[in-house]
């Protein structure tokens, strides 16, 4: 790989955010792509969008333990073995960390056990590889590549980097410093979704507001020309010309339609969709909708920009 220059000269999270900013729409289609997909499959694997929080809650109590221990683990050594153990579930932190309620959690455990992904031995606890290839993060890993791969061309035309990176090069710098990546990778996750799922009620909801604004934001009108943030905002609702049935979004995130359709009543109701009289759904985001949410869509901008700030230093400069 090429070498950045020094931190302090190349590139801080200030910079990144900056340019996120000023070229927003050629960075938001590759965000909200990553961000959609990811709630999909999350979902996919246990129907229960937080049991799956759960778990991996568990896996990066492991991950803080490398970092804290200043041990790094590469990606095939973590998924060499069938089993992984973790520390002592304690649901009170659980519920505490995750903002689920602790028999909600208690539940979620419980079946995690019954399936087998979860098993105790005496005082030991181990999550189970061979139930947990569903969550091991092949399409994630495939897609904040190419997120930051995208990231650092941008970087790179605003002469805020010497090189672009590509997504196999970026791949490759994650899986040798799997354990730090993956660790912010998942302080992101949960910091945006439960943000997020704060706002909309829970994370089923978002995970139909998000394909709606995935499908939006992938229009080419808006990626003909560089568009800043601002422009950006004015500009999504009328992106959208065609938009999504309530089927095709119970096909494509996997929720049974009839409670697709109550949850995008929620967002119209809400102020962030709209319908058609052929049923179809898009993005609409009603100035109020803007004005509650602008701090939150800032905080976004801002975690997102720290870590492509220290992925791309880590993968490329070590």
């Amino acid at each position: 790989m090429s070498i950045l220059p020094s931190i302090s000269d190349a590139l801080d999270e200030k910079k990144v955010t900056s340019v996120i900013n000023k070229k927003f729409n050629n960075f938001v289609p590759v965000f909200y792509k990553f961000v959609s997909e990811w709630i999909i499959n999350a979902y996919s694997n246990f129907k229960d969008i937080e049991m799956y929080m759960v778990l991996i809650y568990l896996l990066n109590n492991d991950f803080k333990f490398y970092k804290k221990n200043g041990i790094q683990v590469d990606y095939n050594t973590f998924y060499k073995d069938k089993t992984l153990e973790i520390e002592e579930i304690k649901i009170i932190e659980i519920s505490r960390d995750l903002q689920i309620p602790k028999e909600s959690v208690r539940r979620k455990i419980i079946y995690l056990e019954k399936i087998g992904v979860i098993k105790r031995t005496k005082k030991k606890i181990f999550i189970d590889r061979s139930a947990y290839e569903t969550v091991q993060p092949i399409s994630a890993l495939k897609n904040i590549s190419y997120l930051i791969s995208i990231s650092s061309k941008i970087l790179k035309q605003e002469n805020e980097i010497p090189n672009y990176f590509s997504s196999t090069e970026i791949s490759d710098g994650i899986k040798k410093h799997f354990s730090f990546c993956w660790y912010e990778f998942y302080k992101f996750i949960f910091s945006y979704y439960f943000r997020w799922r704060k706002e909309l009620g829970d994370l089923e909801t978002l995970c139909i507001a998000l394909l709606l604004i995935s499908n939006a934001s992938s229009n080419k009108d808006l990626v003909l020309h560089d568009i800043d943030i601002e422009k950006w905002r004015k500009r999504i609702s009328y992106a959208d010309k065609v938009g999504l049935n309530s089927m095709s979004i119970s096909d494509i995130t996997g929720i049974p339609r009839p409670t697709v359709v109550r949850k995008v009543n929620f967002l119209i109701k809400k102020g962030y969709a709209k319908i058609d009289q052929k049923k179809l759904i898009s993005v609409s985001i009603e100035k109020k909708v803007f004005s509650n949410t602008q701090k939150m869509q800032e905080q976004t901008i801002k975690e997102i920009s720290e870590l492509i700030y220290k992925i791309l230093n880590k993968t490329t400069i070590n």
